[in-house]
């Protein structure tokens, strides 16, 4: 609100400054540095010119007060002389010669010097005022010998002013932060961004899930199509940027302010109207980033197993038509994208409930076009349907279609090789239905599950049991019948790096 005042009202206005002044009596335009340097050109003359002019008036006193003295010490002759004179010329000359020998100035002095005063002059005072004239001759010498010591007579005289002078700076010297763009008049608001299978897009403030108990019904998160369903949901700010990853292994960035914000029970805006996306493509993962870490690495998976890791800087780009972020082999689909530090561990969960753990060191960096190699051998019937970064102080969440889930220690997954069949991660029945989603979660976070009908459900992690590998899990979402579990994400904090599901 602050930055739409600054822009839309007279509460911040610009105005330009045109400084001329007569620089060696030219004018000229000045930066401030410039007439800083011009000013201190013209203190050091103004202070020389000065200094001069005091020096020649003490001297001219000096020479007087010198006549003076000499005067005292012969006073009787010197008032005899004049008395005797016939006129001030002739005066003036006879104190010019001999015996007195005064200059002309003093002589015209003493003469211009009615008889009382010249009877009352005293020597103690007349050799006082001569040592102080004499000490400032010898100051303002040394000030017209030495640069050093004249331009400190001009610091001083500053310091001077600026005591006297000085009082609280009422104005705020900062960077300029140029003109102000989009995001510095739009809040940077937590938001949470869906997205259906069909390719509606929507963001809606996080505020509006409230968290719930586990087990609990949800609130409607949208009014779908029966055919519809919410696949994917990110936990992000306005102010991120969004990279749409779609089927055929292209990218797309947008900023999260882009997404229209749309009630919570909204359908949301096509993608198509957002996207130049092909009759034939949908986008089929979401990424959230603050910003494109140039360390970092941006790690794919596909449904039949394939994993490729490309440095996230590589994706830094604002093409509107979108680019290349993964080449896939035919038949193969893009399951899921996640940032990585490259010294991470991976893991990989399957539809039928299997896990494979493994170094993310054994996949090679790649360019965006590559292909990638693979990360987990399937078995028949199965494919990859989610993978995440380990981190060890966290747990891993499985959430299967059915509305059950566990979170079961990564102490459970020993590290393999690239390209196993891995482990049992959850043990499934029909009842318990099949994985629809794994990521990490800790005890703080939280998760919303979204329901086919387009219910949502936020609920703590901590609530959710710790199992081990072989248990089936705990119920977390009521379903109505025919409904099942689209699509689960985790709500981070702000610092943390926001989640795709």
């Amino acid at each position: 609100m602050l930055n739409n005042l600054y822009k839309h009202t007279p509460m911040q206005v610009s105005f330009g400054v045109n400084s001329v002044a007569l620089v060696d009596g030219v004018p000229r335009t000045l930066n401030l540095r410039d007439a800083l340097a011009a000013y201190i050109v013209h203190q050091v003359e103004v202070v020389t010119r000065r200094s001069e002019f005091r020096l020649a008036k003490a001297r001219d006193r000096a020479h007087i007060v010198e006549g003076l003295l000499k005067a005292i010490s012969m006073l009787d002759q010197v008032i005899e002389t004049i008395r005797n004179s016939d006129d001030r010329p002739a005066a003036r000359q006879a104190l010019m010669n001999s015996p007195f020998s005064f200059s002309e100035e003093q002589a015209n002095h003493i003469l211009d010097m009615t008889l009382g005063r010249l009877t009352r002059l005293g020597r103690s005072e007349l050799e006082e005022e001569m040592a102080k004239l004499r000490q400032t001759i010898a100051e303002l010498e040394a000030i017209l010998a030495d640069p050093k010591k004249l331009r400190a007579v001009i610091s001083s005289e500053m310091s001077e002013i600026k005591q006297k002078y000085a009082d609280p700076r009422r104005t705020r010297i900062t960077h300029d932060p140029g003109e102000m763009g989009v995001e510095d008049l739009i809040e940077d608001e937590e938001l949470v961004v869906t997205m259906t299978r069909a390719g509606y897009i929507k963001s809606v403030p996080a505020v509006s899930f409230r968290t719930q108990g586990r087990g609990g019904r949800g609130v409607r998160g949208a009014r779908l199509k029966e055919e519809d369903l919410i696949a994917h949901v990110v936990h992000t700010t306005a102010h991120a940027y969004l990279l749409l990853f779609s089927n055929r292994g292209r990218v797309y960035r947008l900023r999260v302010h882009e997404v229209p914000q749309k009630e919570r029970t909204a359908r949301g805006t096509a993608a198509v109207n957002l996207l130049p996306l092909a009759p034939d493509e949908r986008i089929e993962a979401l990424v959230a980033t603050r910003d494109f870490d140039t360390g970092g690495y941006l790690l794919f998976a596909t449904k039949q197993g394939q994993v490729k890791k490309t440095a996230f800087s590589e994706y830094d780009k604002s093409r509107r038509e979108g680019f290349i972020a993964i080449a896939l082999r035919p038949g193969d689909e893009l399951v899921r994208v996640v940032a990585t530090s490259g010294d991470d561990d991976v893991v990989m969960v399957s539809l039928n409930g299997s896990g494979i753990r493994f170094s993310e060191r054994d996949v090679r960096p790649m360019g965006r076009d590559a292909a990638g190699v693979r990360g987990m051998r399937l078995r028949a019937g199965d494919e990859v349907v989610s993978c995440d970064v380990v981190r060890p102080e966290n747990d891993i969440l499985i959430v299967t279609d059915a509305g059950f889930g566990k979170r079961t220690k990564m102490d459970h997954f020993g590290r393999q090789g690239r390209g196993g069949q891995g482990v049992r991660a959850i043990k499934l029945t029909a009842a318990r239905g099949r994985v629809v989603s794994a990521f990490m979660a800790s005890l703080d976070d939280e998760i919303l599950l979204v329901s086919s009908g387009g219910v949502v459900i936020r609920t703590a992690v901590r609530e959710i049991a710790a199992q081990g590998r072989d248990a089936t899990g705990v119920r977390l979402m009521s379903l109505d019948e025919g409904q099942s579990v689209a699509a689960v994400a985790a709500v981070v904090s702000e610092e943390d790096d926001a989640v795709d599901a």
